[in-house]
């Protein structure tokens, strides 16, 4: 699957959901390190988000599709990024993508989807392997000072 300009196109009359999720970081040293998830049926990297469920807050669902992909419980909100908008994966609806800044407290646990397994990794922040949604690299490298600044503040 090759992702171009197509997929953040809005065609009319598709239908509309909200997902959500989160970059998730920790400090080592004075390097910010971000956690992303590979497993799932992309070759490359990806952050932990998926669909909002029926009476689920949007924050709800980022902690539970974290949860599902990545194990991670223990999460501190630190802000909310953004939202990203595009295609989803079979190009049947637009989704709506919210992301939220996370610093993990304590080690991830086991991800609770058993449809995948997914495995995740640290990175520096400033050396990002590759990341199969393009929006989702752009997410990090847009807020990159951000997260730094949050992240320095957050840790003192």
């Amino acid at each position: 699957m090759k992702i171009d300009e197509s997929w953040y196109v809005r065609p009319t009359g598709i239908p509309e959901h909200d997902s959500a999720g989160g970059v998730i970081v920790k400090l080592v040293g004075k390097i910010v390190y971000v956690a992303l998830v590979e497993g799932y049926e992309f070759p490359d990297y990806i952050l932990p988000k998926g669909h909002v469920e029926k009476g689920e807050s949007i924050k709800e669902a980022a902690l539970r599709e974290i949860k599902e992909e990545s194990g991670f419980i223990n999460l501190r909100m630190v802000a909310k990024l953004g939202v990203r908008e595009r295609l989803d994966a079979s190009k049947k609806s637009w989704k709506k993508a919210h992301y939220f800044l996370f610093v993990a407290e304590g080690k991830p646990g086991k991800p609770t989807d058993k449809k995948y397994n997914y495995n995740v990794e640290w990175f520096p922040i400033d050396k990002l392997p590759p990341i199969f949604w393009p929006e989702q690299r752009e997410l990090i490298e847009s807020n990159t000072e951000k997260i730094k600044e949050l992240i320095g503040k957050s840790s003192t």
